[in-house]
């Protein structure tokens, strides 16, 4: 996955910590020792198989940091003023998004600091719509639907759980999250509206990203299903309805 430029928080606030966090046996003062074997620590001491509360913060911190990085590359070359200022406060909310996410690893027993800028490329959990850089402005705004839509339906069913950190501060990202959802509306029916070439753009794009931000978003395995009976966030059935709820608004 990709990497980008950043710094970490470290406030871990309030909060409490479930059975299913961290991934690793627990030691001392309810810290997290991380894991050997097949579950080996990188120099990070995020272990190679996070539990599943572990795996979702990062899946949605490294999402987030990618797209601050993704939107940050539109700044200068997207086609007017002030959709490059629109593109750079977009970049900024998403990087404080990311070290707020971050900082609840803090709870689990993990340096964020170190998880966010020293864990090697392939230990990342970023949305793979978001390896390469977008070609071109209708990848930009396809983004926004499609990823970032995502990663606000799971930011939604997550502060609807029982991590007291998550309840106490996804709200605030929402409530900004709720820009990024209208500038993308509408840049996208401007897009799709004006035909030609740039509509066929955005459609390929949007097209291109929605399976993989899918399987991002729904993964199907026992992690999740833990996440979900552990910390009581939605479960897949509700987190896809509501995602095509806010997308197929768009997309039609």
């Amino acid at each position: 996955m990709g990497r980008g430029p950043g710094t970490g928080g470290t406030d871990d606030g309030p909060g409490s910590t479930s059975p299913v966090d961290a991934g690793g046996p627990m030691t001392g003062a309810g810290r997290t020792r991380p894991a050997t074997g097949d579950r080996a620590a990188d120099a990070t001491g995020v272990p190679s198989e996070p539990g599943p509360l572990a795996r979702h913060i990062l899946s949605l911190a490294d999402t987030k940091r990618l797209l601050g990085i993704r939107y940050s590359d539109w700044i200068l070359g997207s086609p007017s003023i002030e959709t490059g200022i629109a593109a750079s406060s977009m970049a900024q909310d998403e990087w404080g998004h990311a070290r707020l996410l971050y900082s609840m690893l803090k709870r689990l027993g993990f340096d964020p600091v170190a998880v966010e800028q020293d864990r090697p490329a392939e230990r990342y959990y970023s949305a793979p719509a978001l390896d390469d850089s977008f070609p071109d402005w209708a990848a930009f705004v396809a983004a926004t639907i499609v990823v970032d839509g995502a990663l606000a339906v799971a930011l939604e069913s997550f502060s609807h759980g029982n991590f007291a950190l998550a309840r106490s501060r996804v709200p605030k990202m929402l409530a900004e999250e709720e820009y990024h959802r209208q500038f993308g509306a509408a840049w996208f029916a401007r897009l799709a509206d004006a035909g030609g070439e740039g509509a066929a753009h955005l459609e390929r794009a949007a097209r291109a990203m929605l399976p993989s931000t899918l399987a991002w978003l729904l993964p199907d395995d026992p992690a999740y299903e833990a996440l979900v009976a552990e910390c009581d966030i939605w479960e897949a059935g509700r987190v896809g309805e509501r995602y095509r709820e806010r997308v197929g608004a768009v997309l039609g």
